[in-house]
């Protein structure tokens, strides 16, 4: 099973957001997913992603592949997990 990190639209029409799902490759946009990890709400400026990264480092240590735009969210949340101290 080729699992990908992918977003998944939901909202209404002119008012999008997204979900940042595990799911398989297979199924549709927005369709069955395995696990939810995070949210992307595109309208806000600032604040607008919010991801579990430990549980994004954990499906791809598992071989789940990130779309772009979710490899890209899971660089922003590294960067700045190590630039602020815990």
């Amino acid at each position: 099973m080729a699992v990908r990190i992918r977003l998944k639209r939901v909202g209404t029409t002119n008012a999008p957001a997204y979900r940042i799902v595990v799911a398989d490759s297979r199924s549709p946009r927005d369709g069955r997913f395995i696990e939810e990890i995070g949210s992307y709400l595109p309208e806000r400026k600032e604040n607008n992603v919010t991801l579990d990264l430990a549980r994004a480092e954990y499906w791809i240590s598992k071989g789940a592949q990130p779309s772009d735009t979710v490899a890209s969210f899971i660089r922003r949340e590294r960067r700045r997990a190590t630039a602020a101290p815990a």
